[in-house]
């Protein structure tokens, strides 16, 4: 399936290549909630980062961000590269080198039409501040960071993977 996503203010739009387009998991962690503004739809869809194609680049930045866990000594700079627009700040696609083949475009981005999800899994609700609401439905899922399925076997298993 081809995604097209876009800014806000529409100075940079993107495509890419998915097998797996639903927006199925909700992240409570600060970096998601703070660069995004909301309840992060953020690391669920991933695409073929070979297809990715982007018009705008000039107004791309990137963002990586200080990650520190509770057990953690000190805090360390993520791999993660939060790749946003610069003019208006939205959020587009996370690439990380750790997993090159891959590229996770915000589903709050994508401009085509996505599925619905069958359930939805909710991550990081460690740190999720006491104001944000869990609006988890009958047969949600819920990690207090992440689950041990993949996003490629979460869509294997309920066998929603794009042609």
């Amino acid at each position: 399936m081809k995604l097209e996503g876009s800014c806000h203010c529409r100075g940079v739009r993107f495509s890419v290549e998915t097998k797996h387009p639903q927006p199925f998991m909700r992240c409570y962690c600060s970096i998601c909630r703070k660069t995004q503004g909301g309840g992060g739809y953020a690391i669920n869809l991933s695409g073929d980062a070979d297809s990715l194609k982007v018009r705008g680049k000039q107004h791309l930045k990137v963002y990586r961000a200080r990650v520190k866990n509770p057990e953690d000594a000190r805090a360390r700079k993520s791999t993660g590269q939060r790749n946003f627009c610069g003019r208006c700040g939205s959020a587009l696609w996370l690439y990380d080198p750790t997993w090159p083949e891959l590229i996770h475009p915000f589903a709050s981005a994508i401009d085509t039409p996505l599925p619905t999800p069958p359930e939805r899994v909710h991550i990081m609700l460690e740190f999720k501040p006491d104001w944000v609401p869990v609006h988890a439905e009958k047969g949600d899922k819920k990690f207090k960071r992440y689950p041990k399925e993949s996003i490629a076997e979460w869509h294997q298993r309920h066998g929603v993977e794009a042609d």
